[in-house]
């Protein structure tokens, strides 16, 4: 492999599912304690509770710090929060919250931010930087993420275009005015899910495909909306076909992961051609620029010496791929 480095055995991960960071949690979501009247208000009145800070789509890191995690401050030290959301409760003993804390996160705006921390380095990104958290804080920022890019844009009912407020400790908005809860017009946070697909021809090969919005040398598995009235493995057979030209057969699940950017949820597939495809690429050339079929060895070469970048570790596309490729695989976006 010319130098390249393939670790697999006991350096791997046991199970697919540990390879994906924004699955993991260590957060008990508390559902009973959002629809108890006064809750949220009372868990900002109380200083043991915890709190993470949301700005600009990032979130707040702990300073100092011998690692990377995120900062959970008393409600005292967040000034003037524009939305404040439940989150649930800690299931694990950690220096800055004991199991059974009350977590809160909490929207800011820029100046607010600024105001916290000037320092852009003291904002994580969880796309670039999820998989260096720990399942707590990879969990507690993937769904406060979530949470607030759903109440961005849904300051208005998606049925009657009625201004809404927020209630049940944000996890639910009402139209607004005296008898909000009562009227039913409950608008609920929504995911929408998308398949992301390793394909493999009969020479065990991957297809990985460049996206005409991508720099020419980033590349990745296929991915695509689910449609309405179509299952997952539809899904996947109809994204593959439009974008690559290839027909497969029966896909095999492998496992999900939220991917808040804004909504989403991706599940992941495997699937092999179809035993009578030729499978020759047809790119549509709109969507998708190009696409090839790797061997492991060209693969791991070309990500080494930079000739290709492959998806962050923080995406379930690396690990469709290294889960195919049965390593680790240098290079990053």
């Amino acid at each position: 492999m010319s130098g390249v480095t393939r670790k697999v055995g006991t350096a791997m991960r046991e199970t697919f599912m540990d390879r994906l960071p924004l699955s993991r949690t260590a957060v008990d979501r508390d559902a009973a304690t959002r629809d108890v009247p006064g809750a949220l208000e009372a868990a900002w009145a109380d200083e043991a509770t915890r709190v993470l800070v949301l700005g600009r789509g990032t979130a707040l890191l702990a300073d100092p710090a011998d690692r990377l995690r995120l900062a959970l401050l008393p409600p005292s030290q967040v000034p003037d929060p524009q939305l404040v959301l439940y989150l649930g409760r800690t299931l694990e003993e950690s220096d800055d919250a004991p199991a059974g804390t009350v977590v809160l996160a909490a929207v800011v705006d820029d100046v607010a931010a600024d105001a916290i921390a000037a320092d852009v380095a003291r904002w994580a990104d969880l796309r670039t930087q999820g998989a260096a958290l720990d399942a707590r804080d990879a969990g507690l920022f993937t769904e406060a993420l979530g949470l607030a890019n759903w109440h961005g844009t849904h300051g208005h009912s998606p049925r009657t275009g009625a201004p809404t407020v927020v209630g049940r400790s944000g996890w639910v908005r009402y139209p607004s005015g005296h008898e909000a809860e009562a009227s039913g017009e409950h608008v609920f946070p929504r995911t929408d899910p998308a398949v992301i697909v390793g394909v493999i021809d009969g020479r065990d090969r991957l297809l990985l495909a460049s996206n005409a919005a991508w720099p020419e040398d980033r590349y990745s598995v296929v991915a695509g909306f689910v449609e309405p009235g179509e299952s997952f493995e539809a899904a996947v057979q109809r994204e593959v076909m439009e974008e690559t030209g290839i027909a497969v057969a029966a896909a095999e699940y492998l496992g999900s992961q939220p991917w808040p950017f804004p909504a989403s949820v991706m599940v992941g597939f495997l699937a092999r051609t179809a035993p009578d495809d030729p499978a020759e690429l047809r790119v549509d050339g709109v969507e998708i620029r190009e696409a090839r079929w790797f061997e492991r060895d060209e693969l791991a070469e070309a990500a080494a010496a930079g000739r290709i970048r492959l998806p962050g570790h923080t995406s379930i596309a690396r690990a469709i791929i290294e889960h195919w490729y049965g390593g680790e695989l240098m290079g990053d976006w």
